[in-house]
Formats: C-alpha cells, structure tokens, sequence
C-alpha cells in the first residue's frame, strides 16, 4: 500500500467537523447496535468501558444503541438501556463521563419501537401494542392505533428523554426515527393509514417525527445537536420506500429542519447504492443536497468476506467512500459491526494495516466489550 493512498485516506478521515456546540476531530462514527447487555435497563461499568474504548481508539463520535424513552409502551426487552429512572440515570451519566475521560464525543440515541413490541413483553408487561394505525410491518391489525392523548404522551417522552440527555453531559442526541420503529410505522404509508393530520400524503406522515423535534429542540439549548436516524428499508422489508421522489424527499426533510433537526443520518444497507434512478447519490447525500444539513452515510463499511477489510487502496468500495467523503457528497460515515470486531479499527486504517484487522463475528453482538 503506498504511503500516498495511505496519506490521502488521513487526511480525508481526519478532517475536523462542528456542528453547534459539537467539534467532532475526525469523520467516523460509531453507528448505534442494538446489545441487550444492561440487565433492567441499567447500563452498567461493562457497558461504559465499551464505549470508552472505542473513544480512546480515536471514534469522532459514539452513537449509542437505542435506549428506551420514558413511555410504557416503548420497548420490549429488559436489556436494553433506558433513558429514565435514577438508576439508568446514573449509569447513562457514568457512559458519559467514561467516553470523554477517553477523549470522545458521545450522543445516546432515543428510542421507541411501537408495533415492534410484543403483547406482554417487558419492561413494562402490561403495555399496550400502539402505532399509527395498529398495523405490524407484516400488515396485521395486531395492536391499537395511537390518540392524540398518546401522541402527546409519547412526544413528551422524547422532549424529556433529551432533557435528560443534556444534563447528564450528552454531546447531543439522535432520534431513532428509522427502521420500522414508531417513528418511521409513521412515515411508511403500509403502516400509516390514518386519515386525520398525521396520515395521508409525506407532510402529514412527517408531522409526529416534526413535532417529536420540536419537542426535543425547546427542552434543549439552541446549540445542543439533534440528529435523526432515517432509513427507507425496515427489517426484513428490505425494498421498502417512505419516498419514491426527491420531492417527497424534500418535503420530508424541510419539515424536520424547520423542527430543529441538526444532522440526517440516513441507514442504508450500503453507503454508496442510488437512491433515485439518474444520479449515483446516495440517501445522505441527496438529504444533504436538500436539506443544506450535514449527514451521515452507513453501510456495510469495513465488513469482510463480501466487503473487503478498510484500509485505503482497497479495491472495492473504500476508494468510492474516500472520493464521496472529499467531495463533501456527506459529512460523515458510521462503522458498526467492523468496530465491533476491532475497537482499534480506526487508527489500523489510518496506518494503512487493515490487514491486521479483526474481523467481526455474527453472533458476539452482545458479548464483545
């Protein structure tokens, strides 16, 4: 590998971004993982030395695993974290302080799953299934459309859950509104079928993400970053689409700009695929394009066998993210998995080793530290 590629791959990763009060040193962001590894939703010492490592190994931001906002009905398992109680509380703000006694940024992202939840599953049993319309991802009428009492409800939850997040020393917050969670059973037609203000045509899809922000941005300071995860796929409705234009697209983004939101960071099944037929731009890219807001790309970065090991040089995929990163296409790039196999990951690809790599096992999701 020469020490040209090598050299142009730092510079390019190395490049420093702020965005309000956040000043992130690099471009590389560790993409939120879903671990199950906070037993009652307490995040405990194991949970922050794992996110101190990957800040001590140079990560610009952390993006957590989602962790349950303050509503009954938000999550179904009692091992992820939450975003409420003293004790999760306490263990969130020692995360926090972990992570920047390493050096990094860290942002939780929050979260609530909605027709995700199984009938009777914790933390909280006896909570009821809801979403927009009551209809799973499969199509089935298994749960119970939300009132307005809940939408209410639910938005308050957020709004605090960011309260929170900024007095226990947060650098920001995302919202996970990607999916096929409670936010994005909104902005998918299949699962919104409403026909009052929070159904109906993108605008009206948008509106409970758009209030949600609102919400967060009055019950945080001005220059506290919101960013908010959006996703066209959800799990196994992998060719799903929220929108099928870049006008849609547009309308859905101004709103949540006008809202407060600070960063568009778009899940896609692979950073460099076209969003719309006649221009190679990916999701982030067009939310860029549009929105004038920085965004993050994601996508099987850094993965083997299918996806070759990063390191610069390589020849599928790195010198394409490297190109897209140098033109500005978007701002930042989130690693999952491959920061799960190697929490050195990083420095490895700036030295120009990604053949030293440790390569990500399926299966150690919630036993790697």
């Amino acid at each position: 590998m020469s020490t040209k590629s090598i050299e142009r791959a730092a510079d390019i990763l190395t490049r420093p971004l702020s965005v309000g009060r956040l000043t992130l040193p690099n471009r590389v962001v560790m993409a939120p993982m879903t671990r199950e590894f906070s037993p009652e939703g307490v995040p405990g010492a194991d949970v922050a030395q794992y996110y101190a490592r990957r800040a001590a190994a140079g990560v610009g931001l952390i993006i957590t695993e989602g962790a349950y906002i303050g509503h009954d009905s938000a999550g179904g398992s009692a091992r992820v974290p939450r975003l409420h109680g003293a004790a999760a509380l306490a263990g969130w703000s020692a995360v926090a302080e972990a992570v920047h006694r390493a050096g990094g940024r860290i942002m939780p992202q929050l979260w609530h799953i909605g027709m995700e939840r199984a009938l009777g599953a914790p933390p909280v049993p006896d909570a009821p299934r809801i979403g927009p319309s009551g209809i799973a991802l499969d199509g089935t009428n298994s749960g119970r459309a939300m009132t307005r009492v809940d939408i209410d409800e639910v938005v308050a939850a957020f709004a605090a859950a960011a309260a929170q997040a900024e007095a226990l020393g947060f650098d920001g917050i995302e919202i996970h509104g990607a999916h096929g969670y409670l936010i994005d059973q909104f902005l998918w037609a299949e699962t919104n079928r409403r026909t009052d203000a929070y159904g109906g045509d993108i605008a009206g899809r948008t509106r409970f993400a758009a209030e949600i922000v609102a919400a967060c941005r009055a019950a945080v300071a001005a220059d506290f970053p919101i960013s908010l995860r959006l996703s066209q796929w959800k799990a196994n409705h992998y060719q799903a689409r929220i929108v099928e234009t870049p006008q849609e697209l547009e309308t859905m983004l101004g709103l949540l700009t006008e809202a407060g939101v600070d960063i568009f960071h778009c899940s896609t099944r692979r950073f460099q695929q076209p969003e719309f037929a006649g221009s190679e731009l990916g999701l982030a890219g067009w939310a860029k394009k549009l929105s004038g807001k920085p965004a993050i790309g994601v996508g099987s970065v850094g993965l083997g066998s299918e996806f070759p090991q990063m390191s610069p040089g390589s020849a599928t995929g790195v010198a394409e993210l490297l190109d897209r990163l140098e033109s500005d296409e978007f701002d930042l790039i989130a690693v999952g998995r491959a920061l799960l196999g190697d929490p050195e990951w990083l420095p490895k690809v700036l030295a120009g080793q990604g053949e030293t790599i440790t390569p990500f096992h399926g299966g150690l999701l919630g036993s790697l530290h």
